[in-house]
């Protein structure tokens, strides 16, 4: 086997270290400027969400995409009709008589830190969508019909999977807090929501739904 001959007049090829770790820390820079810049966006302004739950067939599907408006800083009323994403509530099991006289959901405490990485950077966060159904001050009573009536009213819902709401959960015949919204899904039979863990406070919800982008066939206002 033969074996190259040494050259002394080879170059070495030397590698410049502060060169390096300067073009290194310049693109760790620039990642952590758009994740800083994606993070206010999504926090401030909107974010495009996919569907992960089957509680608003067949108004929202799974897989779907849907644009979702903040109400940091596009605050506004919120509307019996309105489709909503909220912080999901503690989960305190199915109670058949309620132990509290309460009907609002329930939210952990966090401290500033664990505040900051739950609500802005979205550590351990999970949102739920729902429609509203009832608002502040709406007396919201579900029958053993399945039945659904806002003040008296019986509720027409053609955008219902089946057109039957069951009475299941220990808020169905309630007042709704000042500052809260009674929320259901579309898929009452699959859904969890204002009927187990009570009326969320507007203060918890996390975006309002503007419309479908995905897919493009389906784009358009739910």
């Amino acid at each position: 086997m033969e074996m190259d001959e040494f050259n002394p007049n080879k170059k070495k090829i030397k590698i410049d270290y502060k060169k390096l770790s300067k073009e290194i820390l310049e693109w760790v820079l620039c990642f952590v400027i758009a994740y800083i810049l994606y993070l206010c966006i999504n926090y401030f302004l909107g974010t495009v969400s996919g569907v992960k739950q089957v509680s608003m067939f067949p108004t929202a599907k799974e897989n779907e995409r849907l644009l979702i408006q903040r109400p940091t800083i596009f605050s506004k009323d919120v509307k019996r009709g309105d489709i909503i994403t909220f912080e999901a509530p503690i989960d305190l099991g199915y109670i058949e008589e309620s132990t509290t006289s309460s009907t609002m959901a329930q939210y952990k405490e966090h401290d500033f830190f664990g505040g900051f990485l739950y609500d802005f950077v979205g550590i351990g966060k999970v949102s739920y969508i729902k429609r509203v159904i009832g608002i502040e001050g709406d007396h919201i009573l579900i029958n053993d019909k399945g039945e659904v009536y806002v003040n008296d009213q019986k509720l027409d819902e053609p955008y219902l999977h089946e057109q039957f709401t069951g009475k299941t959960g220990q808020f169905t015949d309630l007042i709704v807090p000042k500052n809260c919204v009674f929320a259901m899904g579309d898929n009452r039979g699959e859904s969890k929501d204002s009927r187990y863990f009570g009326c969320i406070p507007v203060k918890h919800i996390d975006g309002y739904v503007v419309c479908r982008i995905w897919p493009f066939n389906k784009m358009g206002k739910l």
